[in-house]
């Protein structure tokens, strides 16, 4: 594939653009030569039901903007399918080859996306903040008539996506982040947060031996305890899927894709361990999971774009995919994925994952 990059306008782009942040200012070379340290969302507005923040929910008001290739855009995806917002939230798709100018929508006609009409989405960070220095990160959510990027917070965006937007979701969509149970899934995102989303770029990005092998401990250390808490249960919390098996699997999904290989968190793959295996198999076939998830963008991205860690760019032709579909048998330990809810519909036409790129 050539290698279309521009000059580095000094925009922190790469990984800071696809996964929420690094403190990284050369582009997307950096990758494995500084030290590794994720920054905090710059523009953390709310779009609510009261519109507190000035940004109230509106159908048709906003856009989500993700790359396929992001653990934590792939969130977004996720919670917008489950909770039937497609209608609600346009969607817009970047390539997964962002060059040092940010994520890039080349995929689409004129390499503009067709509803915000611009090229690249800095373009919406800098219609917010004029001259932003910052990352440019996905998942992005965008306000349509202005143009400006309203927020870039990772970690809020899903939960708002939850319990503000209610009243737009899909009749039958579940409850990702029931009150009663809040405290017990925050407790359990905070350590698949800190050790195994994050925890695998500390280890893919370490500089030094001791920085790589203490991430590569806690990554090895929490799926194990990951691993025992799922051996008699079908999800994290409660008898549904909840905001933390979302976060769970956008990790899991690429484990043996990239991390095990790229970041070097090989001490075994995933389909190496019965529990997790079996687990994100399990996710993946339910709808609003695996039809969300695209191989090709998560491969090109990661063995592509982080040339301080890959060089060559060379995408390795594996793993091989057809075990997804495989039977996972997890519906035995109880629970229904959508608890009193229903399954969301096929997805948008336009949203279909092409062959190739799915098992």
């Amino acid at each position: 594939m050539t290698d279309d990059r521009q000059t580095s306008t000094a925009r922190d782009t790469g990984e800071t653009s696809a996964d929420g942040g690094s403190d990284s200012k050369d582009g997307n070379t950096a990758y494995g030569r500084k030290k590794f340290k994720r920054s905090r969302s710059h523009f953390d507005d709310r779009i609510t039901a009261d519109g507190r923040d000035g940004w109230p929910v509106e159908a048709d008001r906003y856009r989500l903007v993700v790359s396929r290739a992001c653990p934590w855009a792939s969130r977004a995806l996720v919670s917008r399918r489950l909770l039937g917002l497609e209608d609600a939230l346009s969607l817009g798709v970047t390539d997964p080859l962002q060059d040092d100018r940010s994520w890039r929508f080349t995929l689409d006609p004129g390499d503009r996306d067709p509803v915000l009409g611009i090229r690249f989405l800095h373009e919406a960070y800098d219609a917010r903040e004029t001259d932003y220095p910052g990352g440019v990160s996905v998942p992005a959510i965008v306000d349509v008539p202005s143009g400006k990027l309203v927020t870039n917070d990772f970690q809020q965006l899903t939960l708002d996506l939850a319990t503000e937007w209610t009243e737009l979701h899909r009749p039958g969509a579940p409850d990702l982040y029931p009150e009663a149970l809040r405290a017990e899934i925050d407790e359990v995102m905070d350590g698949v947060y800190r050790d195994v989303n994050n925890g695998v770029y500390r280890a893919g990005f370490a500089t030094s031996q001791e920085e790589y092998e203490a991430a590569y401990a806690d990554v090895f250390r929490r799926l194990d305890l990951l691993s025992e808490r799922l051996t008699n249960r079908r999800y994290l919390v409660g008898d549904h899927i909840t905001e933390a098996d979302i976060r769970l699997f956008t990790t899991l999904v690429r484990f043996d894709a990239v991390y095990h290989g790229h970041f070097k968190c090989n001490r075994n793959k995933l389909t190496e361990d019965p529990v997790l295996w079996g687990y994100v198999r399990d996710l993946y076939q339910t709808p609003g999971f695996g039809d969300t998830v695209d191989f090709d963008h998560i491969k090109r991205h990661y063995y592509q774009v982080h040339t301080g860690i890959n060089p060559t760019q060379i995408v390795p032709a594996g793993p091989d995919l057809s075990g997804w579909l495989t039977p996972h048998h997890r519906e035995e330990l109880g629970g229904t994925p959508f608890g009193d809810g229903t399954p969301p519909g096929p997805p948008p036409a336009a949203e279909e994952i092409p062959e190739g790129s799915r098992p």
